[in-house]
């Protein structure tokens, strides 16, 4: 084949990347500014939604455990809350099983709206839910049903927002596009902390038991039709619809996935560690670690964590950006080997009780986790070629997600009971920092690689724009 020749007027380095043999020439092209522009908004508040309707139960924790468990033993109360947290993760794996296959086979658009729509109204319904007080045990067992729809809708979001992304992006943007899915993540955090924050300063103890705790949830039904209503209005992702065209899309990609793929399949679920328990622990937990470990007052506890959502929705767009300059591969490392180094010793200040302190430690913390969110995105994306990309993220996602993610608040809590240190939640987040470190070492780069071939090269290959530029011998 003879080799392309340089063309001067191709000036930006997604142009050139078309000419290489690692890339094909429509990969994040033919699609104008404006319809980007839409994916972004569209994928960034669907996102969001899903997120603020699953997240909120957290921040909620201790008022959930007064209003659908008996009064007696508030650490029991707690756990029973936290395990209701736990075993509605336990059907994301299947859940991601059905989103994955669903996305493969009939496109992330159909399947993005789709779990919109019920995630939106499981939510909604916890806002109607009676109270212990009103029925006895019925309560919370209404509750956990509600909440394994709830993880069921959840399943697919995350996998599918990414894919959407990473599919209609440059391939050299790739990650920040990707990056937008944990930030509306984390903005769906932050407006459940804002609205808690607010619920906590203006209303009485007993008019949050009463009826306060039931606004954040009943919220979810108008959210959830404008985002479903947003996510109508874009077309399928470029790679998704030249699949779909060639008659290439996989009839039982699951199988495809498990028989052909499930070595990249267990290194994805070793790399996602670190983002379960990190953003389980920091992002959710931490507020009622605060106000129950620390004596640090619920409104307070509630800021600190604000702040550092803040914070960490701005980290998270230019960690995304320094995974396409440097790659995957270092950025989660990084990670990894800061989580493991300085972990125990922020928690040991969290001890502090001066606000200033903990504001900081909290900032710090997120800033950490925002180099593994930030790419974790785009990395899971690209290890899995187009048939696959949505069934492999979402299986090897939710499959750690379920196993310690949703565990998380719940295995803080019982070993602080058990150890009887305050430091125990530090080390088990050290732990699953190992264990995605190691699992990205046997990774490959995945910067920059085209998107429907992924999955084919040997781990431990890697892959820079200056060895994609070189491939194609453009000057």
């Amino acid at each position: 084949m003879p080799e392309p020749k340089h063309r001067p007027e191709l000036e930006s380095i997604d142009e050139r990347y078309s000419l290489s043999g690692n890339l094909r020439a429509h990969d994040g092209h033919g699609v104008s500014k404006g319809t980007r522009r839409r994916v972004i908004v569209a994928s960034f508040i669907g996102n969001f939604v899903e997120w603020f309707d699953y997240a909120v139960y957290g921040y909620l924790a201790t008022t959930i455990a007064t209003v659908f468990f008996p009064s007696g033993n508030r650490t029991a109360a707690l756990l029973s809350t936290y395990a209701l947290f736990a075993i509605s993760f336990v059907v994301r794996p299947i859940g991601g099983f059905f989103w994955g296959s669903l996305g493969d086979r009939v496109g992330r658009k159909n399947a993005l709206a789709f779990s919109i729509l019920i995630m939106s109204g499981a939510t909604f319904c916890i806002g109607l839910l009676p109270s212990y007080a009103s029925v006895g045990m019925l309560a919370p067992a209404l509750l956990l049903a509600v909440r394994i729809v709830q993880g069921f809708s959840a399943a697919g979001e995350y996998a599918g927002s990414s894919a959407f992304l990473v599919e209609y992006a440059p391939p050299s943007k790739r990650g920040r596009y990707a990056a937008v899915v944990p930030a509306s993540t984390a903005t769906g955090l932050l407006f459940g902390s804002l609205l808690a924050a607010l619920m906590s300063a203006t209303l009485s103890t007993d008019q949050i038991h009463s009826w306060g705790w039931r606004v954040p949830f009943l919220l979810a039904a108008p959210m959830g039709l404008i985002g479903r209503y947003i996510r109508n209005k874009l077309e399928d992702t470029p790679e998704f619809r030249e699949l779909a065209s060639n008659d290439d899309a996989v009839r039982a990609p699951t199988k495809e996935l498990l028989s052909s793929y499930w070595r990249v399949g267990v290194i994805a679920s070793g790399a996602v560690l670190l983002n379960a328990v990190g953003f389980y622990v920091i992002l959710s937990y931490l507020p009622t670690y605060l106000t129950e470990e620390m004596g640090l007052d619920e409104t307070r506890s509630f800021v600190a964590t604000t702040i550092a959502l803040l914070t960490y929705v701005g980290f998270i767009i230019l960690t995304g950006a320094l995974s396409d300059r440097f790659g995957r591969r270092r950025v989660l490392l990084s990670a990894s080997a800061l989580f493991i180094l300085f972990t125990v010793p922020a928690f040991m200040l969290l001890a502090s009780h001066s606000f200033a302190v903990i504001v900081i430690v909290e900032v710090l913390l997120g800033a950490m986790l925002t180099l593994n969110d930030g790419t974790l995105p785009s990395f899971l994306s690209e290890l899995f070629p187009t048939h696959v990309r949505y069934s492999g993220f979402a299986i090897s996602f939710n499959l750690s997600n379920a196993l310690f993610g949703g565990t998380a608040p719940f295995m803080a809590t019982l070993l602080i009971s058990v150890t009887h240190s305050k430091l125990a939640p530090a080390w088990y987040l050290m732990g699953a920092a190992t264990v995605s470190m190691v699992a990205v070492l046997l990774a490959r780069e995945t910067a920059h690689r085209n998107l429907s071939s992924a999955g084919d090269h040997d781990p431990g290959e890697a892959s820079s724009i200056t060895e994609a530029a070189s491939a194609a011998r453009v000057p």
